[in-house]
């Protein structure tokens, strides 16, 4: 994991239209969850077996006038320093207009690999057009149509040969990785120094997979994991740069690379936009989840605010997936900074938990019995047996029933909630599925 595709050009050119094309192929297993904002700026792509995220970068331009000078500008520059290859969209019916040449000349400064895609050639005819895009300085014209998906596998081949092979010799693979996420501020440098503090030697820093992925090794305290950071958040964004944008693409990189995500909010601040994106990725992604409140002191005394209510909220506004510890923390006064650590442990132990295929049907199939799914069309759904499948990135159930198709999304929310009363999945995602017996 871990290579980083971003598409960038002016508006209008089809950046959404490619970025719905090249991660559809998740599309369909991935449940629209509702609530979750700003979904469709980044995605998984999957071609010939190798994966790679694609962010659309024209998704995150928010109420601009003058088009090109600030948005596109920082687009571009944040694709640059960030991405691993860079899609330049440009329109082969409207020829070359001035933002194209303005967006070329700063992708032909910078030293990322660059693909020039030129779009909406819905017939093959165009492609004796797109000769006029030579001129940008930026090699060959690769002619597709995105809505009808002419030229993509050229396209994808072309991406591919530009990413990286990634393999880590050093990384311990048995070892549970952790990132901590959050918006800008809300003090994920805090929280992880205190982690670290005193013991500073222990500490082994191990360069990762992806060029700026930095894996901490914590060994104190009879723990053992490594911290990820992104070797970006330590330095300092360029004072220009939209943060938020920022905090979103560092944050990728981190969650990709981990098991279990500490996502940092600033208990002043309650959650905010920003951190349901962050949200949207770590779920996206599968990874088990710790939420930590911090600043709490600070809080606390100001205002009593009262945490019952307070996790309430937050619940509620990361539903329907709700079943995860949060924690209230101060790095600065280090209170229950060990309590994450052990949370984030347990989150990735139930991550890898295995329940005994009988004990499973024990429990399960006298519950099904008892409610069992809705008839639909005065067909009756049975279900006769379950088990877990072995080897899955995150818990994985299967029911076998007689007529699958006709089991839906709140039934199968129905089994996940069963499953977690009885089994400690607290942190981890859960799928279930339904299949023919």
């Amino acid at each position: 994991m871990g290579n980083l595709v971003a598409i960038v050009g002016r508006p209008n050119v089809g950046k959404s239209t490619l970025f719905n094309r090249l991660t559809k192929s998740r599309r369909a297993i991935v449940a629209e969850e509702a609530g979750t904002t700003r979904d469709r700026q980044y995605g998984l792509c999957d071609w010939n077996g190798r994966e790679f995220s694609v962010v659309d970068t024209g998704g995150w331009v928010v109420n601009s006038d003058d088009i090109f000078e600030a948005e596109i500008k920082r687009q571009v520059v944040l694709a640059i320093e960030e991405a691993d290859v860079i899609l330049f969209i440009v329109d082969i019916l409207n020829g070359i207009t001035d933002y194209d040449e303005q967006v070329a000349s700063l992708l032909r400064r910078g030293k990322k690999p660059v693909v020039l895609v030129t779009n909406k050639a819905d017939t093959y005819e165009f492609q004796y057009q797109a000769a006029e895009f030579y001129k940008l300085g930026l090699g060959d014209p690769f002619v597709i149509s995105a809505i009808n998906g002419l030229g993509s596998g050229e396209l994808l081949d072309e991406v591919l040969s530009h990413l990286k092979n990634e393999g880590n010799d050093e990384i311990d693979d048995t070892l549970p990785r952790f990132a901590v996420v959050g918006r800008p501020n809300a003090g994920k440098s805090s929280l992880v120094n205190a982690f670290l503090d005193d013991n500073r030697t222990i500490v082994t820093d191990i360069a990762g997979t992806t060029r700026d992925s930095i894996y901490t090794r914590f060994t104190k305290f009879n723990y053992d994991f490594y911290l990820v950071d992104t070797a970006g958040i330590r330095k300092k964004a360029k004072v220009n740069e939209d943060l938020e944008y920022y905090s979103v693409i560092r944050s990728i990189r981190a969650i990709e690379n981990s098991d279990v995500c500490i996502l940092l909010l600033d208990a002043a601040r309650g959650i905010e936009s920003q951190d349901l994106n962050i949200f949207s990725i770590i779920q996206k992604n599968k990874k088990g989840l710790v939420v930590c409140v911090n600043k709490w002191d600070l809080v606390e005394e100001k205002e009593n605010k009262d945490i019952k209510k307070f996790e309430k909220n937050i619940r509620e506004r990361l539903a329907p997936f709700t079943d995860f510890p949060i924690i209230f923390t101060s790095a600065v006064t280090k209170q229950r900074i060990f309590k994450v650590i052990e949370t984030a442990v347990a989150v990735f132990e139930n991550k890898k938990r295995k329940v005994a295929t009988a004990k499973l049907n024990d429990f399960m199939l006298p519950i099904i019995e008892k409610s069992p799914p809705p008839a639909l069309k005065g067909k009756y759904i049975k279900i006769k047996y379950v088990t877990q499948l072995p080897n899955t990135q995150v818990p994985t159930f299967v029911f076998f029933a007689n007529l699958p198709q006709y089991v839906k999304e709140p039934y199968r929310r129905f089994l996940e909630n069963r499953i977690r009363e009885e089994y400690d999945f607290e942190g981890t995602p859960i799928q279930v599925f339904i299949r023919q017996k």
